[in-house]
């Protein structure tokens, strides 16, 4: 307690450069939390958009050689019907599952009558998609009222009824009400064509493929492709992203017992876009927590040297009143760690009120090749503003013993000496 006090009034001899010093370590620890939630709020969008808004769910259930084969020969890597009712009645028990899901993946052209153009369709239940969908946006994100578009709704009552994406929607001058006419290919080879009603728009926030992507009932999916109830996969709905990885050894093993050759992808294997941006923000996280690590050891350093050179007498003194040299060292860690800890303090009171400055305020942007507008949000990351506070000081104690350690082995004499 003696030597924290001590530190403390050390460190309010010199107010301006601890203040200084402290501003730094503040402004700099806010830096690191603030990009650090919003980093953390990007890839929970990102995790949500792949999730729920792409519906591809936590898990996707299709025959081995699907995804390399099954373009070549769909009707050898198709799951019957039969093999859909035998999957599910394996699966229904198990306590973590909220649903599971048919889908079946077709393309081809759509028309106004006048033009064409090609499309890529997935063909999903309607009770599926609003299921899939229950968790696509955050409560920040429904009141910024960015995201009208991106709830996609097909009708249950109309089988005939398709969503299509904004883009293909305008660039076929179609708008809900009109008459679509499909042609597609079936399972066989065969031409196949019907006339769809463009049931809503929807904004699939990729401008890559927002000109191109249709949703329509999995009962249309089958009948333009001429299956019999069959899928080429099953989407698997958790009810914690968290069991990803544990519920997909488990359902593999199961589903091998029974006698299936299937193979079981997360979410994250068929994200790309969501591994590249997760990559590209850890790597950026990387760098700036580097720099401003390094702008505070330099800080730290910088004020426990000056305060070294200005009380070399005093430390000369209590050298001579029985000091040991390890009391030194722990007397300038000690003023370094206070310092570190009340600028962490400070920079958390910053990081909150800019946090909520940021949150409230409304801004948007619109990301790379993205469709639309984003809102620009902060979220607390809990893990890496204490691995940031930690780590600060660490750095700071670390910055502030060599200074001291030199100053403890300064003879009395020349340290009383001193002018």
């Amino acid at each position: 307690m003696n030597t924290f006090k001590l530190a403390l009034r050390g460190l309010s001899r010199n107010r301006r450069r601890s203040l200084v010093t402290l501003l730094a370590i503040a402004f700099g620890f806010a830096a690191i939390s603030l990009f650090a939630g919003y980093t953390h709020n990007v890839y929970d969008g990102l995790a949500r958009q792949s999730i729920h808004g792409e519906l591809l769910g936590h898990l996707t259930i299709s025959r081995r050689g699907m995804s390399t084969e099954g373009k070549l020969d769909p009707e050898h890597y198709l799951l019957s019907s039969a093999d859909v009712a035998r999957i599910t009645q394996l699966l229904k028990d198990e306590p973590h599952i909220k649903l599971i899901a048919p889908r079946l993946g077709l393309s081809g052209l759509v028309s106004n009558g006048r033009a064409s153009t090609i499309f890529i369709a997935e063909g999903i239940s309607p009770q599926a998609m609003e299921k899939l969908q229950e968790n696509v946006l955050t409560a920040d994100e429904v009141r910024s009222g960015m995201y009208a578009s991106v709830i996609k709704k097909l009708d249950p009552a109309a089988s005939e009824k398709v969503l299509l994406s904004e883009g293909l929607a305008e660039m076929l001058h179609l708008k809900p009400g009109d008459t679509a006419p499909l042609l597609t290919n079936t399972i066989g080879g065969q031409a196949n064509a019907l006339d769809a009603t463009v049931g809503g728009l929807f904004n699939t926030g990729n401008a890559g493929s927002n000109d191109k992507f249709a949703f329509m009932p999995l009962a249309l999916a089958q009948s333009l492709y001429d299956v019999d109830s069959g899928a080429d996969r099953l989407t698997v709905l958790l009810d914690d992203v968290a069991r990803t990885e544990s519920m997909r050894d488990d359902l593999l093993g199961k589903l091998k017992m029974a006698g299936f050759d299937v193979e079981i992808k997360t979410w994250q294997e068929l994200s790309d876009f969501y591994n590249q941006v997760h990559d590209m923000f850890d790597m950026i996280f990387g760098f700036i927590f580097s720099i401003v690590l390094t702008v505070v050891v330099m800080s730290v350093a910088n004020s426990m040297g000056m305060t070294v050179v200005e009380r070399t007498r005093e430390i000369g003194t209590l050298r001579a009143i029985g000091l040991k040299r390890g009391g030194v060292v722990r007397l300038f860690t000690a003023e370094a760690l206070l310092l570190t800890l009340l600028g962490c303090a400070v920079g958390v009171a910053i990081t909150f009120a800019v946090r909520y400055g940021i949150n409230v305020a409304h801004i948007s942007y619109t990301p790379p090749n993205s469709a639309s507008a984003v809102p620009l949000l902060v979220d607390v990351d809990a893990g890496r503003t204490l691995f940031t506070a930690m780590m600060m000081l660490l750095v700071g104690s670390l910055a502030a013993y060599l200074p001291a350690r030199r100053a403890a082995r300064q003879p009395v004499i020349d340290a009383l000496g001193h002018v």
